[in-house]
């Protein structure tokens, strides 16, 4: 049946053309924006789901940022472990000059003194951004190491502490005036004592500065996983777009054809009363 009033038709017609010109600005937001997702809109849980772990890589980034400044605080304790050790490889010298026949004490023990003055010195100045990690009664530092999130969506903080060593001590005074075999021999060992002191505190810098450096490359390889998974949630496929807006604009030319037709309909009953 025709009817001037109602063109069922056109209403089919016209339907078609707005859900394909509805396809179109989808596929052209996707193209503009990169996204496929690109709000919680378009798809609730792959929104959700990379907001998520969006979030995580930008923890991840600031993490990071907090290690590398790590590190260098550790770096600046073990740098002045190393440099006091050299200190004392020095004095060791001088005390085995010291005991020596015929050795100037006097100018040896000023030499020494010298250098036992320099570990003091070296230790209260090896700070970073006030932290000091080898003075008299030194700091401490919690390093925060990881983000961790369990399956339910609740954080926890991976961390360790650096425990600070007081290597300013080892620059107290030290005589190297001896008489006995027994007091030179006591003289030389106390100095290595020191020696073993400062150097297992520096390698314990060293070995919480790898770790921190370690945990540091992990973070970032973490990071650019979650890069990966969220693009692959909310990225667009740019070739697979390009394909549907070449169809679709076809689809859409055809569309406004069947219109025309459907719209033309009408005019066909005014033929039945000529």
């Amino acid at each position: 049946m025709s009817s001037i009033l109602t063109n069922s038709s056109s209403m089919v017609a016209l339907q078609t053309l707005k859900g394909i010109n509805r396809d179109m600005a989808k596929v052209q937001d996707e193209i503009s924006t990169g996204l496929k997702v690109a709000t919680a809109k378009d798809n609730s849980s792959s929104w959700s789901i990379a907001s998520t772990m969006s979030s995580d890589i930008a923890s991840y980034k600031k993490l990071g940022d907090s290690l590398t400044s790590a590190s260098a605080l550790v770096g600046t304790a073990r740098t002045a472990a190393e440099q006091i050790s050299g200190y004392l490889t020095q004095i060791q010298e001088i005390a085995v000059q010291a005991i020596s026949p015929g050795a100037d004490v006097v100018k040896l023990q000023a030499d020494a003194d010298a250098k036992l003055a320099n570990i003091i010195s070296t230790a209260n100045a090896a700070q970073y951004n006030g932290i000091n990690l080898v003075k008299a009664t030194p700091d401490s530092s919690v390093v925060t190491t990881s983000i961790i999130r369990d399956n339910a969506g609740a954080l926890t903080v991976g961390a360790f502490t650096v425990a600070g060593v007081d290597l300013a001590a080892l620059g107290g005074a030290l005589i190297l005036t001896t008489t006995t075999d027994a007091e030179k021999g006591t003289l030389l060992n106390s100095i290595d004592t020191l020696l073993d002191t400062v150097n297992a505190a520096a390698a314990s810098f060293g070995a919480a500065q790898k770790r921190i450096e370690s945990e540091n490359d992990f973070l970032a390889k973490q990071a650019d996983a979650l890069k990966t998974g969220v693009g692959a949630m909310v990225d667009a496929d740019m070739e697979e777009a390009s394909s549907r807006l070449s169809a679709l604009q076809t689809q859409q030319q055809l569309g406004i054809q069947a219109l025309s037709i459907a719209n033309s309909a009408p005019q066909n009953v005014l033929s039945l009363f000529r």
